[in-house]
């Protein structure tokens, strides 16, 4: 009787449903980057719908999740309730924890979607939950970036720490031996109170930032190769880096420049993120490693991150930059994404269709913190927030000078951003930097179809255009169109002579946008005036070349040329290129060029063999792509979408 009892209870509890195991490991991770595997067990009838939600802090409600990736898009093995998924974390100052939640498709409901318009995961069934997963202690800091001052002898670097005991800089011509030279750093922060809209001061965008540090190496020797560490004793240091200080007396200059790269992330989240961003930095990198201990610096021109109020994506963007950053100055400009809300001070009546919510609420404050750029510009938010700063500034590389504006405050004649760029363009001495570069971000022209914005370029034609070609700017580069569009020499929309056949040729600016390195929403180009609906779009004369391929350009300038070329990440080639002389002579791409307008310029020889170094050829970088949802209803939703709004693979208001 006992054993017949035994067997009965031994197939009741075969027959009770085994609970879904989640386990994690290591569970201390090294550095930001590194890979925790994750493995799941026991889900029964798996959907397609299964997810698994990031979580940092690990106590955080469900839905503040900081991203999510569906089973059956993770591991081949979804099927059977069981799989694994191995994911590179970034260091939050918190741990981590991993949650599987059961979604139904009845549940999904289109209202709670995220900015890509993807309904949100619901988070009704929590099946299982991880233990926690950290960081080592002792590591020293992360985010390491590098900005010139803008005088001579000094390098600054900036890096983040999860607390504020000191932390310094020290640096030396040696590896390992310092011999002295040590910098305290600043230190300060920003909380969730300064933020100014959601959903930057809600529980759901708002982590904590950590402790951002600032310290100005200086004594420097010009062109000369240092290496440094930041850190304390206490805390730990961080790796070895090293840079190549700015030689003022350099008659070369180097420089890499675009403009909305974002950060790429291996997870969904609230935000769209930015693939291709990863490729923008591979190639760069490369470049950085072949030009060897040549100065050289990195220029972003707005819409840096796209966090939009969601602050971890601050962290994944400068851990994906933190590889050439440390390695030379990266500079950068205000963009809509970091500043824009509807309350920000300067909005006259012409501009409220322009500055709207796509700062996600941060209203430059994280922008403001977490770079510091040369000079002393800065506008109060009109809010409790720290004021707004790194908006406009100068500096001299080689025989360039580049100078900064912000396209988001006050530029019209008459205020200090206006005063500013008139006295520091009426100020250049030629003879030492025979080339002015000025960059901003949202255009003066482009042949996109950008009609909410139409309002600023005319403002800018009238206040900045006089000031550009008055004082010979030889490069105008833009951003927020994501593409590359290079003008002739310009002036009120009409091309100058480029001195060919005889004619006198002009000095007139050569404006290009490079909104190209990452974000991949695009705007139609502008059609037909006549036949606004058709899916034609003719070429205007003054738009020499234009492309929806990503990449980034490359400045070469020496006392006598500059050469601003446009690479393409898919193959790492030169796909368009200007060349200008010192006295302003434009000496390709003019509307005068034998009737090529908007032809491909192949890379002369002695370009190519000059810079030799340089990766010209390579395979496609093989880049892990995000996928999407996995469901029809996602993807018929998406066209719906589409189809609502006029839009195909393009989209008209993402900027």
């Amino acid at each position: 009787m006992n054993l017949i009892l035994l067997f009965f209870f031994l197939s009741l509890i075969s027959q009770v449903p085994s609970e879904p195991i989640l386990t994690v490991n290591p569970k201390t991770l090294s550095k930001s980057g590194d890979s925790v595997h994750i493995q799941w067990s026991g889900i029964e009838s798996p959907s397609k719908l299964d997810w698994l939600g990031l979580y940092s802090p690990p106590d955080s409600p469900h839905h503040n999740f900081i991203g999510y990736k569906f089973l059956s898009s993770s591991s081949s093995t979804w099927e059977s309730g069981a799989g694994s998924i191995s994911l590179p974390l970034t260091f939050l100052r918190s741990n981590y924890t991993f949650r599987i939640f059961r979604w139904t498709e009845s549940e999904v409901n289109p209202e709670i979607h995220d900015q890509d318009h993807n309904p949100l995961p619901g988070t009704k069934h929590l099946l299982a939950e991880s233990e926690t997963v950290g960081f080592e202690l002792g590591r020293g800091p992360e985010q390491i970036h590098l900005a010139l001052t803008g005088r001579e002898g000094e390098m600054r670097v900036m890096f983040v720490a999860e607390d504020p005991e000191e932390r310094q800089v020290r640096y030396g011509e040696k590896e390992g031996e310092w011999e002295g030279d040590v910098a305290v750093a600043r230190v300060g922060r920003y909380e969730r109170e300064d933020m100014c809209h959601a959903p930057a001061n809600e529980s759901v965008g708002w982590r904590d930032p950590g402790w951002i540090f600032d310290a100005v190496m200086s004594g420097l020797k010009g062109g000369v190769k240092y290496y440094y560490q930041v850190g304390s004793e206490s805390k730990g240091w961080s790796t070895t880096r090293s840079f190549v200080s700015w030689d003022k007396s350099s008659n070369e200059t180097i420089a890499f420049l675009f403009g909305d790269m974002g950060t790429a992330t291996p997870y969904l989240t609230f935000s769209r993120t930015q693939d291709e961003s990863i490729s923008t930095i591979k190639w760069i990198l490369r470049n950085l490693e072949a030009l060897g201990d040549k100065p050289t610096f990195i220029s972003h021109i707005g819409d840096i991150s796209y966090a939009r109020g969601y602050s971890w994506l601050w962290d994944e963007f400068f851990n994906l930059i933190e590889p050439v950053a440390s390695k030379v100055p990266y500079h950068v400009c205000i963009g809509n994404h970091e500043y824009d809300w509807p309350s920000q001070p300067w909005k006259p009546d012409w501009a409220n269709s322009i500055y709207g919510t796509d700062g996600g609420g941060e209203c430059g404050v994280p922008y403001s913190l977490r770079f510091n750029m040369p000079g002393n510009s800065s506008e109060p938010t009109g809010t409790h927030a720290p004021a707004t700063r790194n908006l406009y500034y100068s500096f001299d590389m080689g025989p360039v000078h580049f100078v900064y504006m912000s396209t988001e405050t006050n530029f019209l004649q008459g205020s200090s951003q206006y005063d500013f760029l008139k006295h520091d363009l009426e100020s250049v001495d030629r003879m030492k930097t025979p080339f002015v570069v000025v960059q901003g971000h949202r255009p003066m022209y482009t042949t996109s179809f950008e009609s909410r914005d139409a309002p600023l370029r005319e403002k800018m034609l009238e206040h900045l255009e006089p000031l550009f070609v008055n004082n010979n700017v030889n490069l105008a580069l833009w951003g927020h169109v994501h593409r590359y569009e290079r003008f002739c020499p310009l002036k009120n929309f009409t091309c100058g002579s480029m001195g060919q056949k005889g004619k006198d040729w002009e000095a007139l600016p050569v404006h290009v946008v490079i909104g190209m390195a990452g974000q991949d929403w695009q705007p139609t180009w502008e059609p037909r005036p006549d036949h606004p609906h058709d899916p034609v779009y003719p070429q205007p004369k003054r738009s020499l070349y234009r492309t929806g391929e990503f990449g980034y350009t490359r400045l070469i300038a020496t006392k006598e040329k500059l050469t601003l070329s446009f690479v393409g990440n898919h193959d790492g080639e030169v796909h368009d290129m200007v060349e200008i002389l010192a006295s302003g002579q434009v000496l390709n791409g003019g509307d005068d060029n034998n009737g090529k307008v908007g032809a491909v310029h192949k890379v002369d020889d002695v370009t190519r063999c000059s810079f030799s170094h340089y990766v010209w050829g390579g395979s496609v970088l093989v880049l892990g792509g995000f996928v999407g949802y996995v469901l029809g209803f996602v993807s018929h939703a998406r066209r719906q979408i589409a189809t609502e709004r006029g839009w195909t693979s393009l989209k008209t208001e993402e900027r």
